[in-house]
Order: C-alpha cells, then sequence, then structure tokens
C-alpha cells in the first residue's frame, strides 16, 4: 500500500480500493468548498458606533410615526397668540354677517318659522338657549358689579369660560366677565326682517327694526360659566340666584 501525506486518503484505502478511495477523496475533500462564517466587527470600532447610532435613530422614526401630535399646552398658546384677534380684525362691519347667521341659528333652535305663530315660553326656550352657542350674538350689559360696563353693546366674537370678547360699533374689543353680570338680547321675528330687507343684505339691525314682536331675553353671566362646547352637552337644572 502506498504511504500518503493525508489522513483522510490513509482512512480511505483501508475501507475501498485505491481508486475508489482516490475519487472520493478528491471530490469529497479535496475539492469540497469550506465556508467559513465572517469574524464579528470589533464592537468598540468606529464603524460599530455609526450602525447602533443608526438602529436608534431607525427605532425613535418609527415610534415617533405611531404616536400622535402633541396638543399645544395652555402656556404655549397664549405664547404663540392663536387666539388672539389681529387689530386689523377689530372691526365691527366684519362681524355683522356673523350676528345674522346667529340670528338664523336662533330661529332653528327656538323652532321659529317664518310666515307661521310663533309662541316661544320661557319654559321651552330656556334649556335651548342655555346651552347655545353665543358666538355672533349681540349683547347688552344691564346689570354688572363693574358700573363702567353697563350700557356696553356689541358682538360677541370670542365666549371664553369666564368672560365675553365683544366688539362695538366704535371698533373697540371688549372683555366683559360673566360672574356678577347680566346680559341683554334680542331675536327678531322673520317677518320683521324681512320687510326691512337687512338679514339678506349683511347690514346692521337696530332694536327699532326688530319690531314690537320681537323676542328679549336676559341672561345671568354667572350661570354661564362653561365654554361654549362644554355648555353644549351640560344639562342646568332650576336654582334660586342668590346674587339677584
Amino acid at each position: 500500500m502506498a504511504t500518503s501525506n493525508h489522513v483522510a486518503l490513509d482512512i480511505l484505502e483501508k475501507a475501498h480500493p485505491p481508486e475508489t478511495a482516490s475519487a472520493i477523496f478528491t471530490e469529497k475533500i479535496l475539492h469540497k468548498p469550506l465556508l467559513l462564517r465572517p469574524s464579528s466587527p470589533d464592537p468598540n470600532s468606529q464603524d460599530a458606533r455609526a450602525h447602533r447610532r443608526l438602529q436608534r435613530l431607525r427605532k425613535k422614526e418609527k415610534s415617533r410615526r405611531r404616536q400622535k401630535p402633541k396638543p399645544l399646552s395652555a402656556r404655549e398658546k397664549r405664547m404663540t397668540g392663536i387666539y388672539e384677534i389681529p387689530k386689523k380684525s377689530q372691526k365691527y362691519n366684519i362681524y355683522v354677517s356673523l350676528n345674522r347667521m346667529w340670528i338664523e341659528y336662533t330661529w332653528d333652535i327656538l323652532g321659529i318659522v317664518k310666515g307661521k305663530h310663533n309662541r316661544v315660553t320661557a319654559q321651552g326656550a330656556g334649556p335651548m338657549l342655555s346651552s347655545a352657542d353665543y358666538h355672533g350674538a349681540k349683547l347688552e350689559v344691564v346689570r354688572s358689579k363693574c358700573v363702567s360696563l353697563v350700557g356696553l353693546k356689541g358682538i360677541v366674537v370670542r365666549d371664553t369660560k369666564f368672560t365675553f370678547q365683544i366688539i362695538t360699533k366704535k371698533n373697540e374689543l371688549k372683555t366683559v366677565p360673566k360672574h356678577h353680570t347680566t346680559f341683554r338680547f334680542h331675536i327678531p321675528q322673520p317677518g320683521a326682517i324681512a320687510q326691512h330687507g337687512k338679514l339678506e343684505e349683511g347690514k346692521d339691525i337696530s332694536e327699532d327694526e326688530m319690531g314690537e314682536n320681537a323676542l328679549t331675553f336676559e341672561i345671568h353671566g354667572s350661570s354661564f360659566e362653561h365654554r361654549a362646547t362644554d355648555r353644549a352637552t351640560k344639562k342646568f337644572k332650576q336654582r334660586n340666584m342668590t346674587e339677584l
């Protein structure tokens, strides 16, 4: 038996003929590719740190997409002034059309129909007006602990939790507190407005043009210390007004 330098060929020759052993050795051992796993990179290398940083950024970006945008805080809203009315927009004539829309809105919630005899009672209109939105209402201060506010008239441009912001005919923006203040407003009948034709033209409506059949209401601001959105879903109960 011929000697060989490879131990695998010696073992194969003991079990197979020399030609068969040589063929098996050449095919299975000598020419068989040896696949080696690449070694892991050095964890302290620059490439490894860059790879870990890229993985963190991708994970952070993925979690950011899932999250909803965070709403602004009250302080951020005050700093940005998103609810502030600019000086150029503090014009009474701009909000006359808003008052016209508010009149049509009150007709709808009170069930006032043009051309019919509309009977509105305090028991039926009270709950509706308590939860109504007063953006665009033309209010007048009739009683207040602050005497300088009595007689103030204007259109409500902002209804906050504790105040009404009113734009007057002098193009002045006034902030009126609701607490210990009584407001009055008038709702004209559709027939009286149709005679003057101002509702369609978008012009201001005076109290004399509303006629004698106009509905007059007074609201106590202390009972309206809610935001307009919260007041729409709130159920009001009858109670004695201790401040009267």
